[in-house]
């Protein structure tokens, strides 16, 4: 079997070839006693034979600098995303630098030829799809790379930090189920998104437990943005048999669908229950506060951040993968349906 991914030895292969885990072979690299002798001697064998060598603290100077990129900065989920990153990098002492790509490939490619000029010690990259020529030249770079709530599946090395999107999306639909809703329209984020698809997918699961069928005319295609939330419940609010509940998969369409129910004459939640997904701080101070899945965004860039560090000065990431925990927070927005009061 061949250890060799793009020319270079990785943990992963490795550990195939051993029959044993990633986070075992980490172990043995950072010479951890947790292992039993005769799995530490075939996995030195193994790394002995193909030439591996621990990645060690990098040979050129510390850029004191993470790079984090956006598709978009306007969104005020951007900012608690910075505000994550941005504790890392005061309480280490170094600078943030925040780009926007637009999802463009001449904007990426103008972003990476700028990287090339200076020096980072890491690279965030959020809600994107991180290209393997990309990711083949930070590595050529030796640039450490994590992507927050990556669009697509990523490449296996490289470090993810994201949500429970689908038991966010399985329990907000369970609240509203559980005050008596059984027509709840569904505003869906981008679908090239894994965590809009997660959400999606979570709202179905609750309606099945209940023994309810997923209804297409109640889910709305939305992009997380106001306009779209706002459209998207003027949809709904336009069949024949409305629902009595709104699941906008992110805050800021739960605010537009605010505005179309206004403009129709009704009220949150006398008419409506409508429910969101992120609890941005603006959530709070909505009329009526808004119901919402908390998505603890400032901990997703948090994480990244000390992921990047870590690699930056050697160390192996045992847990690539990681999932920060979401939580129901019930305000005003949502109650019983006027049927059932």
């Amino acid at each position: 079997m061949s250890v060799e991914d793009a020319g270079r030895v990785t943990i992963t292969a490795i550990a195939r070839e051993a029959g044993v885990s990633v986070p075992t072979v980490s172990r043995v690299l950072n010479g951890r006693s947790d292992v039993s002798p005769q799995t530490r001697e075939r996995v030195e064998a193994i790394l002995r034979e193909h030439g591996y060598r621990r990645r060690t603290a990098r040979n050129k100077p510390a850029a004191n600098l993470i790079d984090l990129v956006f598709n978009d900065l306007d969104s005020p989920w951007a900012v608690e995303i910075i505000r994550g990153v941005e504790e890392v990098a005061h309480a280490t002492g170094i600078g943030t630098v925040v780009s926007a790509i637009h999802d463009k490939p001449a904007s990426a490619r103008q972003w990476l030829q700028n990287l090339r000029a200076r020096a980072t010690d890491g690279v965030i990259f959020v809600t994107s799809d991180v290209t393997p020529p990309l990711h083949a030249e930070l590595r050529r770079l030796d640039i450490p790379l994590a992507v927050i709530d990556p669009a697509g599946v990523p490449t296996i090395d490289v470090p993810t930090v994201g949500a429970t999107n689908w038991a966010g999306g399985l329990r907000a639909t369970e609240h509203l189920l559980s005050l008596g809703h059984r027509r709840i329209g569904f505003i869906a984020g981008p679908k090239r998104l894994l965590c809009s698809r997660a959400r999606l997918d979570g709202y179905g699961a609750a309606l099945a437990a209940a023994g309810l069928d997923t209804d297409p005319a109640l889910i709305q295609q939305g992009d997380f943005y106001h306009e779209s939330g706002c459209s998207g419940a003027d949809a709904l609010l336009s069949l024949p048999e409305p629902p009595t509940a709104i699941f906008a998969s992110s805050d800021q369409m739960a605010f537009g669908a605010y505005e179309a129910v206004r403009l129709r004459g009704l009220r949150v939640p006398d008419d409506v229950s409508v429910v969101g997904f992120d609890d941005l701080p603006e959530s709070r101070w909505t009329s009526p506060p808004l119901t919402t899945v908390r998505q603890p965004l400032a901990e997703m860039g948090l994480m990244a951040a000390r992921t990047v560090l870590r690699m930056a000065h050697g160390e192996t990431i045992e847990t690539p993968r990681v999932e920060l925990a979401t939580e129901l927070v019930v305000r005003d927005s949502s109650a019983p349906p006027r049927a059932a009061s």
